[in-house]
């Protein structure tokens, strides 16, 4: 286990806007830095990176932390990992508790498992290939036929799977292998037959080439079965995050700024070998937006390459789209009818493919225009049809330049007139972006009541706890509390005559009423913040990395502002009147204790009154309670001339 002092050395260390930069392209806005959000599909800029506070956050779907966190999201990593990872970027040795992370140690033994089960797998086949009778009479023989030259198939790691229904089944467990792992990978079946059996062997690689899967190919096309049967999906493999050679291809398409996509395996391997070495296929899937986020860390120019059957054209559109959501320059080519990219590059052979890609490259436009209009003749209504749909298109396209030279473009080909498609455009426009609103509006209503559910009542009903969730008029004061305690808990402020940190500061103002707080979670965060601080160790940090989700994602929130501020250092006439809001914490702080204080205090008397009126004259509780009343409200008064209101 690692020691918690490496994990906060390496958080004080780790800067989040080093690790993003490797994964998505970041401009600077004043002091913070934009980009397009790795995690959800997005037009416009929302992902934000705050260097000063080390940390980001998307204002379009939420996600938000520190360099740990990211990778933990973006590469699916544990917490421990991510933090090994991070340590290895700045070179820092780690310290080991002697105690053992058991749940880390079992979840990184279980994966590591799968890779070598996968690993074991991929190496049968590979000799059943190359070493078996039956391998080279039938899967060797085949690769050969399709012109597929020993180098290729090494490269590729392809295989074969021989026809005996228990042959890797038995051959796993002679070696050690467990069952279970065998099943959950989908090497063989839940009856216990081998899965791929009597097929040839597409492995599935991720982006550093560690095998992940395997697609199997059946060669008799007389037996009613499918072409192709694929692994499922595991906890090494996800088919929407997977592009099938992206581990060769991943140089060429950064070297030639440009990526070819194909439909099919057989298509990677033919091109690859004869030399167009930037392709790559979505494995038996539509173009899904975490496939298009890896083609777009290494190139923002995709040529999609279709054989001639329309309807796989037309099922492929809705690919286009994500791709111009995502700011990528999508080009199309359609071959001749009765080709696809492996039988036309024999065809042809390489130069000549070259050619006919250049010359038949149409940008989606032309493409989409060309392909809709040849489909619906002069029929009017279905023309209409048509221009919603290209209109549609440009509508998913960021950037606004490149969507007004579209328009032209449009206009040109469609033969319309621009001021029309122009109101057209602007139209969908705003409906896109009245879609994106309200699915904001209604992450930050969860998110807001996430937080509330906190607000709890319990009862005790014959041993049986009911958590009934209340309304809290000092909801809002107890947030800001929170927030300060989070934003400035760790710096030092003079109190009495003596320096402590903010966090200590805000306990001690308003320790005589904490027990008055209505929302547990913005209790806690004080609570924790104020034993951090005596412990010497970040708020921020700790709380970034907390092992509660709700903490973790309210210090995002409080961390993070969807608004730059300023450049205050140029605003010398101002200055002389107001600190910058990093600056002003100390009298943010008090006013927002006051403000907590006042509505606490407001409530106290409203439960006195109550008690007071229920009591007789004689009362000596009621003499008491009176007593008690004038005193706050004394304490009302003398805090109201502080906050300069005026008592309701």
């Amino acid at each position: 286990m690692i020691s918690q002092k490496s994990i906060q050395e390496i958080l004080a260390i780790a800067q989040v806007e080093d690790i993003i930069s490797e994964y998505v392209d970041l401009k600077r806005r004043g002091v913070n830095m934009i980009g397009l959000c790795p995690f959800h599909d997005e037009k416009t800029p929302s992902f934000t990176v705050s260097p000063t506070k080390n940390i980001y956050k998307c204002f379009g779907c939420g996600k938000g932390g520190g360099a740990p966190q990211f990778l933990m999201e973006h590469d699916k990593l544990s917490f421990p990992e991510a933090i090994r990872t991070l340590a290895k970027k700045y070179n820092i040795e780690l310290e080991e508790d002697k105690r053992n992370d058991e749940e880390y140690i079992e979840e990184k033994k279980k994966l590591d498992s799968l890779h070598i089960v996968n690993q074991y797998a991929l190496e049968y086949f590979k000799d059943s290939l190359h070493n078996s009778q039956e391998g080279k009479s039938i899967g060797l023989s085949y690769f050969k036929e399709r012109g597929f030259i020993e180098k290729t198939i090494n490269e590729f790691e392809l295989g074969y799977s021989p026809k005996e229904s228990k042959a890797f089944l038995k051959n796993a467990l002679t070696k050690g292998y467990k069952e279970e792992l065998l099943k959950e990978l989908g090497l063989v079946s839940q009856g216990g037959y081998d899965f791929f059996r009597e097929r040839i062997i597409f492995p599935i690689h991720n982006q550093s080439g560690r095998v992940i899967a395997f697609s199997g190919r059946i060669l008799d096309n007389q037996k009613k079965t499918a072409k192709y049967i694929n692994s499922p999906e595991t906890e090494l493999y996800n088919k929407r995050k997977v592009l099938y050679g992206l581990h060769l291809a991943k140089k060429a398409i950064s070297n030639q700024n440009e990526c070819i996509i194909v439909e099919g395996y057989s298509d990677v391997i033919s091109l690859y070998q004869a030399g167009v070495q930037n392709v790559v296929a979505s494995s038996g899937t539509s173009l899904t937006k975490e496939q298009i986020y890896l083609i777009k860390r290494f190139s923002s120019n995709v040529i999609l390459l279709y054989d001639g059957d329309p309807a796989g054209i037309k099922a492929s559109m809705r690919g286009i789209d994500l791709l111009l959501a995502q700011d990528v320059n999508t080009y199309l080519v359609t071959l001749p009818e009765g080709e696809d990219p492996d039988s036309y590059m024999r065809k042809l052979g390489y130069q000549a493919f070259i050619d006919f890609v250049k010359k038949e490259k149409k940008d989606f436009i032309l493409f989409k225009a060309d392909f809709l209009l040849k489909e619906i003749g002069d029929d009017p209504i279905k023309k209409s049809s048509v221009i919603k749909d290209i209109i549609s298109s440009l509508a998913k396209i960021p950037d606004h330049l490149k969507r007004d030279l579209y328009v032209k473009k449009c206009s040109e080909v469609l033969h319309l007139d621009e001021a029309k498609l122009v109101r057209e455009l602007d139209r969908e426009l705003r409906s896109e972006f009245k879609k994106k609103r309200q699915e904001q509006d209604r992450e930050k209503s969860r998110q807001q009541f996430r937080e509330e559910k906190w607000i709890a009542e319990e009862k005790q009903d014959d041993g049986v706890i009911h958590v009934n969730v209340v309304e809290s008029a000092d909801y809002f004061q107890e947030k800001d509390i929170a927030r300060l305690v989070i934003q400035f808990g760790d710096k030092k402020v003079n109190y009495e005559g003596s320096d402590i940190s903010m966090a200590e500061y805000i306990y001690a103002s308003i320790y005589e009423v904490l027990e008055m707080f209505d929302n547990a979670l913005y209790k806690q965060i004080l609570l924790e913040g104020f034993k951090l601080v005596e412990k010497d160790i970040s708020i921020k940090n700790s709380f970034l990395t907390h092992e509660n989700k709700d903490i973790q994602q309210f210090t995002i929130n409080s961390l993070a502002e969807p608004y730059t501020f300023a450049e205050w250092h140029l605003k010398e006439v101002f200055l002389q009147t107001q600190k910058p809001p990093d600056e002003n914490y100390l009298n943010d702080s008090i006013q927002a204790i006051l403000r907590f204080k006042m509505r606490k205090i407001k409530r106290l008397l409203k439960d006195l009154g109550e008690k007071i009126s229920q009591l007789d004259e004689a009362n000596e509780e009621r003499i008491i309670l009176i007593k008690a009343y004038q005193k706050v409200q004394e304490d009302r008064k003398s805090l109201a001339l502080k906050l300069r209101t005026v008592i309701d």
